[in-house]
């Protein structure tokens, strides 16, 4: 309820001293501070962006923050998503958000909902919060956001990061564009990498998530210019900050139900395609790849196709580094050409997908066979040698 009745709404004594730098901008006052306290805000994940816009809407006076996460904590988290400390690896994500919040700001309402958003609960979710913050970083759980606050006719409060770089907008608010607008359809199942695979500065999602954060209060406080129409796009590398105009499509399908969001990014379709391709693939595990080694055995080659940098993080040994961009170009089927000299190949890479892309590729264009290490170095690392890093 973004026009509430403030006359039903009361700040304590102690919340005049913790606001006081907003009860004095003209813009804020005693008016939109009570707004805040009023204000309910959903937020979908406690990541890299929720973390610090989770952290400053609850400093900011948020009366209702609710939280929808069902991960737990890891260490590789701890880089980037500042909410969580080391003491909460293992646990769950929104159970640590909460209790960072409440040490920030006790007078803050956080509600949980340790659960995967679907297009079952999203509508029932949305309903009861004023605005939608997206800290999601899967185009499924985007377009879900997305057509949940079209048809309950909320603000969606975007962000996303990858690598650099950072991108933030308003959606469905006041008449302007919605995702569908920026992107009408999903891009195909693994062209766009996750952080995981791609990896991410861990600055970066402080910027682009304190921009949804401002955003949000702005919403809220109905003062000032929003982000709603303009694309604002974040290049941390070069410190440079541009705009894109964004305009709602007049043709753009109307968004009548939730759907399969998965089924509609093409996720089951692409599973499948990899499964019949992965068929007659032969693999082997780890384990085996260790029995390999220890034999001595002089008839295979090992190739690894993860790329220059992982490879000085954390290596096989024995391994040739053949990175798979050189192997889609064309020029590293040759190179495994030449190294195998009628030998077996046995190929890895970080969890399995990349070696598997490799081995597929280089049997269609040289007719070489492959056998692929499933779980890749990260299975070894955790289950045949631990001194190998984890990243």
């Amino acid at each position: 309820m973004l026009n509430p009745d403030l006359n039903d709404i009361q700040l304590t004594k102690e919340e005049y001293e913790r606001y006081s730098r907003h009860l004095i901008l003209p813009e804020v006052g005693l008016e939109g501070q009570k707004r805040l306290k009023a204000a309910s805000v959903l937020c979908i994940g406690t990541g890299g962006l929720g973390s610090p816009l989770l952290l400053y809407l609850a400093a900011a006076g948020i009366g209702r923050i609710g939280i929808v996460d069902f991960d737990t904590v890891d260490f590789s988290n701890l880089q980037r998503q500042v909410i969580h400390g080391t003491s909460w690896v293992g646990k769950p994500k929104i159970e640590s958000a909460k209790d960072r919040i409440h040490e920030i700001n006790p007078y803050c309402q956080v509600d949980l909902y340790e659960t995967r958003l679907t297009s079952e609960n999203a509508l029932e979710l949305f309903k009861d919060y004023d605005v939608i913050v997206d800290g999601t970083d899967n185009f499924p759980t985007r377009y879900l956001v997305n057509d949940a606050c079209v048809l309950l006719d909320k603000p969606n409060v975007y962000g996303s990061i990858f690598r650099f770089e950072g991108q933030a907008t308003v959606f469905n608010y006041e008449g302007g564009p919605n995702y569908r607008d920026l992107y009408p359809e999903p891009p195909p199942p693994g062209l766009v990498p996750s952080c995981a695979e791609g990896g991410v500065l861990g600055i970066l999602p402080g910027i682009i998530g304190v921009i949804q954060a401002t955003e949000t209060v702005k919403i809220i406080l109905g003062k000032g210019t929003t982000l709603s129409g303009r694309l604002l796009l974040y290049d941390a590398l070069n410190m440079s900050f541009r705009e894109l105009k964004l305009r709602p499509n007049p043709v753009r399908p109307v968004i009548e139900k939730l759907v399969d969001y998965e089924e509609f990014c093409g996720i089951p379709q692409a599973k499948a395609a990899e499964a019949k391709e992965q068929a007659g693939m032969q693999e082997i595990t780890v384990q085996e790849l260790k029995q390999l080694l220890d034999s001595d055995a002089n008839d295979y080659v090992l190739l690894d196709v993860r790329n220059p940098h992982e490879y000085e993080i954390a290596k096989i040994p024995g391994a040739v580094l053949v990175p798979l961009p050189d192997i889609e170009n064309g020029a590293g089927v040759s190179q495994v050409k030449d190294l195998l000299n009628g030998h077996k190949l046995v190929v890895h890479c970080k969890m399995g997908g990349r070696s598997a892309k490799a081995i597929g590729i280089l049997k269609e264009q040289a007719g070489i066979d492959g056998i692929n290490v499933k779980g890749g170095i990260t299975a070894w690392s955790r289950d045949v040698d631990s001194s190998v890093p984890e990243y």
